[in-house]
């Protein structure tokens, strides 16, 4: 019951993980695709290895140790090149024999035996098995023992033709498989148990079983050991008729294969013939075409004669596909002539009438571009005229206001000199001489006048610009800038700009309003421009256009 409720929960959760998306298959073949076309960067990095383990051995090596790197050299040479497998297998065996050690003589006989069934030389590999007592075995290669002799039998049964010997062989590898479950099992090897278990369970047609137990070992071991757990999911989903399932792990399988390195291998082959099953001709057939290849530089015998049955239908029906490109191809390469040809007439036409648009549109273009140049002078007239009307505004604005200011001033002075005379003369009636000539002789009251005249004049100039001062100062440096103390409105470098502001700009005159040398004015004006920000020959240009109207 609780195996039952396991192999139910590990189902759910491979059926849930794969309904979330984790079965891409097209991502997936295109991952495929990828690995094929770097095959040879994986091949350079098996090739590495090898080299770096052939130059570890070195010579009066001890015996032991060298029988141990041949052993991981055969390692890296298993399903690789079988060739250069018995080469080294032989060499191990030769060292074996010279030893004198059984354990040794033993594990490169399996070897060699194991290489033998690779080559489909099944009776030789029996009478290597026969020749080793599994008594005198070790614990540590009695597992490898039991995996020969089922993997033996395993390809006897697939391969003889009486039912009678394919039902002897198919006992005698459930016998050897039950001794290597219970070897397995016992040694604690969790997923080469769980590996051999499935290939049971799925010989004995226990899919989802199987399914259960290869689940959670798909992420687990080497690039190897995932291709294989891999292809026995895949062996699994084939007895359960899911088609979607095996092509997913076939796939997986073969990316580990062909990332391992190994060039002797199941997965590919299979998801080849798939593909060829669903349409994809041109896939499997460079599936398979790499398959032959790689089991050729292998000299994997068995997968030549297993690729050689499936090529051939695939690679017609792939020649009879490129024939009807090809004939697709002579028929558009014709349809396209003849549209090149209707072209060609079309072309003549289109530029006969060309010649005759372009000559159209130049005339056009002359006009135009006469009618742009009397709009450009037009425009520009109409700007001067905007320009001249803009100054004459503000002009009359300014007249205006300082005629105003103008008329009340004078108003101003001329009781201001009435008042000033009716106290002279009041002063002159009383007979008061020497006060008389001191108000005379004082400069008190020109001062008092100067001063609310230079205060009346900063009045109405901020009246007229109450932005100057800030628009003056960011014409400045930084550093630069020019205010006034506080009290008052204006400095006398701000009044300065600002009478240029109102367009005096003669130093004479201007010297004469403020009551300076000309001298004095010139160096204030060339002290302020030395602090601008720009061009200081533009700094008295720019005062001018500060606040200037908008018409």
């Amino acid at each position: 019951m609780k195996k039952t409720l396991f192999c139910l929960c590990s189902l759910l959760l491979c059926a849930a993980a794969l309904s979330a998306g984790t079965l891409k298959m097209d991502s997936l073949l295109e991952r495929l695709d990828d690995v094929i076309r770097e095959r040879a960067r994986y091949i350079d990095q098996k090739e590495d290895r090898l080299h770096k383990l052939k130059q570890g051995f070195y010579a009066g090596m001890p015996g032991e140790e060298r029988f141990e790197r041949l052993d991981a050299l055969l390692e890296e040479y298993r399903s690789y090149n079988a060739d250069s497998s018995l080469a080294v297998t032989q060499e191990r065996l030769r060292l074996a024999e010279h030893l004198g050690n059984r354990d040794y003589l033993n594990n490169a006989r399996m070897n060699l035996a194991e290489l033998m069934g690779i080559a489909g030389m099944y009776k030789e590999a029996l009478e290597q098995m026969e020749a080793v007592a599994y008594d005198s075995l070790p614990e540590h290669l009695r597992g490898y023992y039991f995996h020969n002799l089922r993997t033996l039998y395993s390809w006897m049964a697939d391969y003889v033709v009486l039912p009678e010997l394919r039902d002897r062989y198919r006992a005698l590898r459930e016998t050897y498989n039950d001794s290597l479950l219970h070897y397995r099992l016992a040694d604690g090897d969790t997923l080469s148990y769980a590996l051999n278990r499935s290939q049971q369970c799925n010989a004995n047609n226990r899919p989802d079983e199987a399914i259960g137990l290869m689940t959670r070992y798909l992420t687990r071991g080497n690039t190897h050991y995932r291709a294989i757990a891999a292809y026995t999911l895949a062996e699994s989903y084939h007895l359960k008729g899911d088609t979607e399932h095996e092509k997913y792990f076939l796939a997986v399988a073969a990316i580990a294969d062909l990332q391992a390195p190994v060039l002797e291998y199941a997965a590919l082959p299979a998801l080849a013939v798939l593909l060829f099953h669903e349409g994809d001709v041109e896939r499997a057939y460079v599936y398979l075409k790499r398959c032959m290849e790689d089991a050729v530089a292998c000299n994997a015998r068995l997968r030549i004669l297993e690729i050689l049955k499936i090529f051939p239908v695939v690679n017609d029906v792939y020649q009879l596909q490129i024939k009807k490109r090809q004939r697709q191809m002579a028929w558009a390469l014709a349809l396209i002539s003849l549209l090149s040809l209707f072209l060609v007439v079309s072309v003549v036409y289109v530029r006969r009438q060309m010649k005759r648009v372009v000559q159209a549109r130049r005339e056009v273009m002359e006009a135009n571009a006469r009618l742009k140049e009397l709009n450009d002078e037009l425009h520009h007239s109409n700007e001067q005229l905007k320009e001249a009307n803009r100054s004459i505004a503000e002009n009359s604005y300014l007249k205006e206001e300082y005629i105003g200011r103008y008329m009340d001033q004078c108003s101003a002075y001329i009781e201001k000199l009435d008042a000033y005379r009716r106290e002279l003369g009041k002063l002159a009636a009383a007979g008061k001489v020497q006060e008389l000539y001191k108000n005379l002789k004082s400069s008190r009251l020109v001062e008092q006048e100067l001063e609310d005249f230079y205060a009346h004049f900063d009045d109405t100039f901020l009246q007229l610009f109450p932005t100057f001062v800030e628009d003056f100062n960011s014409l400045l440096l930084p550093d630069e800038h020019i205010l006034p103390k506080p009290g008052e409105r204006l400095n006398t470098e701000l009044r300065i700009y600002a009478l240029v502001r109102l367009g005096i700009t003669d130093s004479v005159k201007i010297a004469r309003f403020l009551r300076y040398s000309v001298t004095t004015i010139y160096n204030y004006r060339v002290r302020v421009r030395n602090k601008a920000a720009g061009n200081r020959e533009e700094l008295e240009g720019l005062v001018a256009r500060i606040g200037r109207l908008n018409m």
